[in-house]
């Protein structure tokens, strides 16, 4: 995606397919509050824009990152190449561990090539963002898969694609502890935040996004 203006028109798409705003941040890589933001302009006409810019880049909008790693997931082997890279970093924290937990949607994949590298167990934990539309997400729950492994007092890895706010991977942390699991160690192919550790659980990335900007 080159611009502003090709994640409206998709946003626009996830949204007629049905997809709640919070599954477009999830696909998008954006955060919640960019979501419905490019949902809302996908509703608007477009504003002329100033000489050289597109009329993406003359709206006022969140203030977000997008990390499109679509090169990367539509060739299984540079996933596989990558996931081997993201299970490199969390084998330092031993042997012991024996289950690896993919933040659905763009996790599982990931996850699932770093539990086959660790020789783990695989499981899924689907977050409370895929139900929201607006309001308090705090009244929406997540959940793990059923038709994967199960917490059962272990040891465990998380696994996501990129880290927006850390809500997600947080929440996820919480949910594991609340199952009577260990969450050892994160991992994500891509930080927007910088993010060493959440709620005292190491977080590695092999990307970390920094904006640098300054005041106009």
């Amino acid at each position: 995606m080159k611009n502003v203006d090709d994640l409206i028109e998709s946003a626009s798409e996830l949204a007629t397919r049905g997809l709640s705003k919070g599954e477009i941040a999830d696909e998008l890589n954006v955060s919640r509050e960019t979501a419905s933001w490019l949902v809302e302009r996908s509703d608007t006409e477009p504003q002329p824009s100033d000489s050289g810019q597109s009329n993406g880049a003359a709206r006022s909008g969140p203030q977000d990152i997008h990390v499109d790693w679509s090169a990367i997931g539509r060739d299984s082997g540079r996933m596989e190449s990558i996931a081997s890279a993201m299970a490199d970093l969390l084998a330092k924290h031993g042997e012991d561990v024996d289950l690896t937990i993919g933040i659905e949607k763009a996790g599982g994949p990931i996850a699932t090539l770093v539990a086959r590298e660790l020789e783990t167990d695989l499981g899924t934990y689907t977050p409370a963002k895929h139900q929201w539309e607006e309001g308090d997400i705090d009244e929406l729950g997540g959940m793990f898969s059923r038709n994967f492994a199960t917490i059962r007092n272990r040891d465990c890895y998380i696994v996501d694609d990129t880290i927006t706010s850390g809500t997600t991977m947080r929440e996820t942390i919480e949910a594991i502890r609340a199952d009577g699991g260990n969450p050892l160690a994160c991992v994500v192919l891509a930080d927007k935040q910088g993010v060493e550790e959440i709620d005292g659980v190491p977080v590695y990335s092999l990307l970390q996004v920094i904006s640098v900007g300054k005041d106009d």
